[in-house]
Formats: C-alpha cells, sequence, structure tokens
C-alpha cells in the first residue's frame, strides 16, 4: 500500500477523534459548568527509506477552555458559581473529586451535596452540614456558609498548577495528581448564580461541518489512490 493512503488514514483517524470530541461540546452546550475541549494534533514523522521523510497525523491531547463561561441567575440560595479560576471540592468513595458545576443541594441528612448526591466539602475535610431548624442560608464571598445561627463552615475551593492535566471522570467531576492549592484571591463565590457552559453552539456546528468534510476528502484522496493502483497493476498484467 501506498504511502499517500497511509497518511490519508491517520488523517481520517484524528478526524474522528475530532468529531467525537465536537459531538460530546454539543450535547454538552446546556451542561453547568461545562468546559469546552479541542483537540491538539502534531506532526509524526516518519522515514521509510534512506531519504525519505512521510508526514502523519496524530492527536495528542484534548484540551479545554478554562474561560468562565456565563452567569445565570437562579436566586435560589443553593445553587453557587465561582467568578474565577477554582474548582468545588466533593467527596466520593475514591476520594476527593473537582468540579465547576454548582447545582448544589440538602440530602436527607442535610448536607450540601451536588447534583450527583456527593457530599460537598469544607475546608477542614468534612461535608457541610446545615443545623435542623434553619433555613436562612448565606453563602460569602469567601465560601464561608452561615445560617440564622452562625457559620457552618467555609467552601473548600481550590486550584491546581497546571489544569490541563487533570483528568474528567464524568458528570462533571475531575481529579489530578497534584496537590490542590488554595483558589486565588480574585475568585469569588457567587450565591444565586450558576455558571452555564461555555460551549458556543454555532462554533461547534461550523466545526463539525468541516470535520466531516474534510473526512470525506480523506476518504476521496484514499479512493483515488486505490484506484491509481489498481489500474496500474491492470496495466501491468496485460504487457507482461
Amino acid at each position: 500500500m501506498e504511502n499517500s493512503i497511509y497518511v490519508a488514514l491517520s488523517r481520517q483517524m484524528s478526524l474522528q477523534r475530532q468529531l467525537d470530541v465536537t459531538s460530546n461540546n454539543i450535547a454538552n452546550m446546556n451542561t453547568t459548568g461545562y468546559k469546552n475541549q479541542r483537540m491538539l494534533f502534531t506532526e509524526f514523522l516518519e522515514k521509510p527509506g534512506l531519504h525519505e521523510k512521510v508526514s502523519f497525523v496524530q492527536d495528542r491531547a484534548v484540551v479545554r477552555d478554562l474561560s468562565v463561561g456565563a452567569m445565570t441567575q437562579t436566586g435560589n440560595p443553593m445553587d453557587l458559581a465561582l467568578t474565577g479560576h477554582g474548582y468545588f471540592t466533593v467527596d466520593t468513595a475514591s476520594g476527593p473529586r473537582y468540579t465547576r458545576a454548582g447545582n448544589f443541594k440538602l440530602n436527607d441528612q442535610r448536607q450540601m451535596v451536588d447534583g450527583g448526591g456527593l457530599p460537598v466539602l469544607a475546608d477542614n475535610g468534612q461535608p457541610i452540614t446545615i443545623p435542623a431548624g434553619t433555613s436562612d442560608v448565606k453563602v460569602s464571598g469567601d465560601g464561608t456558609v452561615s445560617t440564622e445561627l452562625g457559620p457552618v463552615g467555609k467552601l473548600n475551593v481550590v486550584t491546581f498548577k497546571n489544569e490541563q492535566l487533570m483528568t474528567e471522570v464524568g458528570s462533571g467531576l475531575y481529579v489530578s495528581d497534584e496537590q490542590p492549592q488554595p483558589a486565588p484571591a480574585d475568585t469569588k463565590v457567587a450565591q444565586g448564580l450558576l455558571e452555564g457552559s461555555n460551549v458556543k453552539p454555532v462554533v461547534e456546528m461550523t466545526q463539525m461541518i468541516e470535520v466531516q468534510r474534510s473526512y470525506m476528502s480523506a476518504q476521496k484522496v484514499i479512493e483515488n489512490e486505490h484506484e491509481r493502483i489498481r489500474s496500474m497493476i491492470q496495466k501491468l498484467g496485460r504487457s507482461a
């Protein structure tokens, strides 16, 4: 098989991955706190011969857009948003996980939990519990949660040295091998607001169309090259 077919196939494989990422962006354009993703492509050089170089396409990683999404006012005191870089901390059976989605609620134990029922952690590593008989929940900019009886805890809002190395584990949760650090001083907790997805639907739909066209173009290259080889073999067979 000719190198041109290999190159076109490598392009198609990368485009398929890019299409998957774009489709995921579109599916999550209304997901609270979701961050738009993009594929990172690099050139991979192969030397099939002494003086030959063949350039292939290789998808290296998925890069997240870390910009803050649009804020929507809900009026719900349990809805929280971060105005800058940072993550809320929730507890799981596998250890702490981190999220931008602040659509919290109270469970039957009056613990503050996320949309999946995972306890939201305070800066002391314990779940935040709202005392029975209280109803006036206030959250200040520094993450301190209070009721009419006084403070009950401070949200553990953290960040990481390299956020791009965080691994998405589903349901808007992330994990990192790095040690968490306190969120920047300019990151505030806003009560009664939710951060929306930063996906731009029109851009993603345009991207999807471009990817599909590029995929078909690569397919045409493969078909033309296959036809060229088939025709060459037929001609050589007749002249033998």
